[in-house]
């Protein structure tokens, strides 16, 4: 991982190429259909020259103002210790110092945010592939009907590959994007050098000059120009494995002037001949590159489709630290990478949905209208949750801010605005997935304050109980027990309960709590905090950060620089196994009760999680009600 302020000067090569192949790939491949939608999909306009350079007026100043100014420039300021993305950002947003601000309501945009972004980890595979394969028709018109089940294929295949790991295919990836940009730009450049005329649309008035005209249906048509962004949350998502100077370089040298080559030739070869609208794409390419150009947008679009799904697994963890889902099983693919993760259950059911959408669309010019609320969504909550980081960490005057930040709502408004007309056409689509996903985060972390209120209320004083103990004297067999516990619970209920169940405690007792701090990575200088406690009792919490990964036995081995010497082959790990069932006392609706109790008990195993040796450990059970 590299910082996102430095990034060594001899990394700064290799992480480029390596950038390319995981920022760019889903803003890289909009070109596939962002202009075909303008100009031929639900609210196309017709082809004429204003309307030409208007639209293509539109994206470049799209791309400048979201993309260049918004998220390069300012967003990107907005790192947690390094880390981007919307739940980092919701992070660092909490930890706000002089925060005026409701917490809920942080809480509430980080997880609608979150939310659409699982949105956008279904449909960037689907309208990616889609458009890739609908290339074919080009050259062979009777392919049409075998669009969908090719496209179905190769996304079968893509999913398949990450339970093997994405390590060495990854190492093409970069490669790969450096020829599809430079395709793009010089295929843009040869169209583009035919008909200079539309280099005019560099000049905001032929954007102007396009809502005049068509008012309400220009409106409209920010729709599909909304398109030539997507992704752009990616250059902030994964600022904190390429740093902040590889990404800015990517774009504003190669990324940013290969999109606009090749948008600008789309629309010379649209002023050339209108009924290129078919496919303005792969009608750039002559007749002898098309099969090569489909190939190499299919890779592109799949890498681009890897970005989001590696994006997906990612958030995923993070959300599983911050205790906004239960614990799932994560599959590291890498022995050198730690942030090459797979989630089984997470795959599984991103394909489900994607064959789903790929199936019920049926084409990329019908999923466009459902991939535009996702990305404006995610952009205005971005927008929103920046605004508070630069009032309160930045310092910025709440003029500055509001007038920065306040541009670049009205922007994001206006594109969300243009595609909620569209919610009756597919835009519904991200917004039930990401009502979905939102309500199972939000009853998850209902549920769990429930859950250990619970405890609470029937928990006992640690200090009660080693004063009991000091009085009783009750027997003290040999070994190590360690109790897994919160660090709000002063006694852990399991502790307690083998207590009165035997009458024994073991020669030296820890209570260890794994703590998940809202920061990306906390140093192993800082990992392990123990405290001696009266009777051979030992608190110990060991810190995480919500990038990383807990691993129980290596971090315990850190406590003999602390003065403790533990023996993990003479230890005992005690785990509390609760059942819950459901309560006559409603502290939960009837449909959170249920939604609560499914995901509870669909929680993977803590001993795996935490990397506890299965050998060493003993469950103690107990039934609550909630």
């Amino acid at each position: 991982m590299s910082d996102s302020s430095t990034t060594p000067s001899h990394r700064t090569p290799a992480l480029l190429l390596a950038a390319l192949g995981v920022v760019y790939g889903d803003v890289g491949t909009s070109p596939l259909y962002t202009i075909k939608e303008i100009f031929g999909g639900s609210h196309a306009v017709a082809v004429t020259q204003a309307n030409v350079l208007g639209a293509l007026s539109l994206i470049f100043w799209g791309l400048t103002l979201v993309i260049s100014i918004k998220y390069v420039l300012f967003v990107m300021r907005a790192d947690n210790r390094g880390e981007g993305g919307i739940m980092a950002l919701m992070a660092l947003a909490l930890r706000c110092r002089h925060m005026r601000y409701e917490r809920a309501v942080i809480i509430a945009l980080g997880l609608c945010g979150t939310a659409l972004f699982y949105g956008d980890g279904v449909i960037t595979p689907a309208i990616s592939v889609l458009s890739a394969i609908e290339g074919l028709e080009i050259a062979m018109p009777a392919f049409e009907k075998y669009v969908i089940p090719a496209s179905l294929l190769v996304l079968a295949l893509l999913f398949w590959m990450q339970a093997h790991g994405t390590e060495k295919v990854g190492k093409i990836f970069g490669p790969v994007m450096l020829v599809w940009f430079a395709t793009l730009g010089w295929l843009g450049y040869q169209s583009a050098l035919q008909t200079p005329l539309v280099w005019q649309a560099l000049n905001p008035v032929h954007g102007l000059h396009f809502f005049q005209e068509h008012g309400w249906f220009g409106f409209l048509a920010l729709g599909a120009v909304v398109l030539c962004l997507t992704g752009a949350e990616a250059l902030y998502a994964d600022m904190g494995h390429f740093g902040r100077l590889p990404i800015r370089l990517d774009w504003f040298f190669l990324v940013f002037p290969a999109l606009i080559l090749n948008y600008f030739g789309q629309g010379a070869l649209l002023l050339r001949d209108a009924a290129a609208v078919q496919n303005p794409f792969y009608l750039l390419a002559p007749d002898w590159a098309l099969y090569p150009m489909v190939a190499l947008s299919t890779l592109a679009t799949v890498i681009a489709s890897q970005a989001v799904i590696s994006g997906a697994f990612s958030i995923t963890r993070q959300a599983i630290h911050l205790d906004y889902l239960p614990r799932l099983r994560l599959v590291h693919t890498s022995s050198e990478e730690v942030g090459q993760i797979y989630v089984p259950l997470m795959n599984v059911i991103l394909l489900i949905f994607v064959a789903i959408v790929v199936i019920n669309f049926g084409s990329s010019t019908n999923l466009a209208a459902a991939y535009g609320i996702a990305v404006t969504g995610t952009m205005a909550i971005t927008t929103l949750l920046a605004l508070l980081v630069a009032l309160d960490s930045w310092k910025w005057p709440p003029l500055l801010a509001g007038t920065v930040f306040g541009v670049f709502l009205v922007v994001d408004g206006a594109f969300f605005s243009a595609n909620a007309l569209k919610i009756p056409q597919g835009g519904w689509l991200p917004l039930v997935l990401g009502a979905v996903i939102y309500l199972l985060m939000s009853t998850w972390r209902h549920g769990r304050n429930v859950l250990f209120q619970h405890l609470l209320q029937g928990s006992r004083s640690l200090m009660g109980f080693l004063a009991e103990i000091t009085a009783l004297q009750p027997l003290r067999v040999p070994g190590t027990a360690i109790y897994m516990t919160s660090r709000q619970l002063s006694l852990p209920p399991h502790l307690l309960r083998n207590y009165e169940h035997n009458r024994i405690i073991h020669q030296s007792v820890v209570l260890l709590t794994v703590e998940i701090e809202d920061i990306p990575r906390v140093p192993q200088s800082e990992r392990i905090m123990a405290e001696a406690l009266e009777e051979g009792f030992y608190r110990i919490t060991i810190h995480y950060g919500f990038m990383q990964t807990p691993d129980v036995p290596k971090a315990l081995a850190l406590c003999q620089a602390q003065g403790l010497e533990l023996d993990l082959s003479d230890a005992t790990f005690f785990i509390g196994r609760e059942t819950l069932l459901p309560s006559t006392k409603k502290d939960l609706n009837p449909w959170q009760e249920q939604i609560f109790l499914f995901l509870f008990r669909s929680a993977s195993d803590p001993v795996a999680y935490f990397r506890i040796p299965p050998d060493r450990v003993l469950e103690l059970g107990a039934q609550y009600e909630i």
